[in-house]
């Protein structure tokens, strides 16, 4: 008992020092510098650098395999680097991963909440894990359940919860032990547009309200526009541009144009022609369409047609509109996300990956 009573004693003496660090004097909550993860032969993140400022909240943008959640594992202690350092609220992820583990809050792909207990109970005990007093615990899940609106759902048993009201739980347990830094993997993935929505008032708000430091990672590109501070693009393990989500669409360059062609064979020669002419400040393509950044889209449509009709290439249909998120990544790295659909077959699907044991 007594040996019980002084690892408590000196856990929370340590979460107290870990906590010390004056967010005020801090450069950056999170730094990495070359940060690296490889499985045998495969490069999973390739001498990754980053830095994030606390208080900000930063995504991670790019498709399923791009090493979006591997950097996530790393930087939450998961898993070790195989090269490169990184830190977070000031301390090494390898070094001083307890301290880490102190100063953070995670919310996994797949839910870890267990649906046997109610969601008061869940978050009942991940504050006994992290050493909070039983005053603390009973202020601090009032504060967090109201934060997510699920405060007249508390005493119900999880399993009883839609997905998005677990991904609501999970964040309210992540913010628990007042973490610095939270991380958000694919935090909406598999929820309906409406719950997604909330969730993104949810993430907006602790983001705001409890100061917190926030990085997701997420497939959607209106998610990370309307979310994220700063946004990096990360394609096969490596960052391909990062900035705002406004300087990157304003990279491109003016308007987008997007000309459906009949024959898709045509697309290399139709590229090459607006690139030898000189007209657009990029040129990409998906499928049958190709899409050119212009200044003043609405005056260089007709030029645009007239050159694909000099090269004998019949255009189905055109259109015009402002650059988007979708536009920067296939702009840097020549293929397009693919959003899929959310169906009542995918929530189910996170519901029933939630109840494996």
């Amino acid at each position: 008992m007594e040996e019980r009573e002084q690892f408590e004693l000196s856990f929370r003496e340590s979460l107290l020092c870990s906590k010390l660090i004056n967010p005020i004097t801090m450069q950056y909550a999170i730094e990495t510098s070359a940060l690296t993860k490889s499985f045998d032969e495969i490069i999973a993140v390739n001498k990754i650098t980053i830095t994030v400022k606390p208080g900000e909240l930063f995504g991670l943008l790019g498709p399923n395999g791009a090493g979006k959640t591997t950097l996530i594992n790393m930087l939450s202690t998961m898993i070790e680097p195989s090269g490169g350092s990184a830190f977070v609220w000031g301390h090494n992820i390898v070094k001083e991963a307890d301290y880490v583990r102190q100063n953070i809050g995670v919310v996994f792909q797949d839910t870890t909440l267990d649906d046997r207990l109610t969601g008061r109970e869940n978050l009942d005990l991940h504050g006994r894990l992290y050493g909070l007093d039983g005053k603390t615990r009973k202020d601090r899940i009032k504060e967090v359940l109201s934060l997510v609106e699920l405060t007249e759902r508390a005493d119900a048993i999880v399993k009883t919860y839609s997905g998005g009201m677990m991904r609501r739980l999970e964040i309210a347990r992540g913010l628990m032990h007042h973490p610095h830094v939270l991380f958000l993997d694919e935090p909406t993935l598999g929820l309906d547009p409406q719950t997604r929505l909330h969730i993104w008032d949810y993430i907006k708000l602790l983001n705001k309200e409890e100061g917190v430091t926030i990085m997701l990672t997420t497939h959607y590109m209106e998610e990370a526009d309307k979310l994220c501070d700063r946004i990096a693009i990360i394609d096969h393990g490596e960052i391909v541009a990062l900035d705002t989500p406004q300087v990157l669409k304003n990279m491109l360059g003016g308007d987008v144009i997007t000309l459906e062609l009949e024959k898709p064979d045509d697309i290399e020669k139709l590229c090459g022609a607006y690139q030898k002419d000189g007209c657009a400040n990029t040129v990409s393509n998906k499928e049958n369409e190709v899409f050119i950044t212009v200044k003043n889209g609405e005056h260089e449509i007709p030029h645009v047609l007239a050159l694909a009709s000099g090269a004998g290439i019949s255009i189905t249909s055109v259109s015009l509109r402002k650059p988007t998120l979708d536009d920067v990544f296939i702009h840097y790295t020549g293929r397009a996300i693919r959003d899929k659909e959310v169906s009542e077959m995918e929530e189910v699907g996170y519901k029933m990956r939630s109840r494996r044991k």
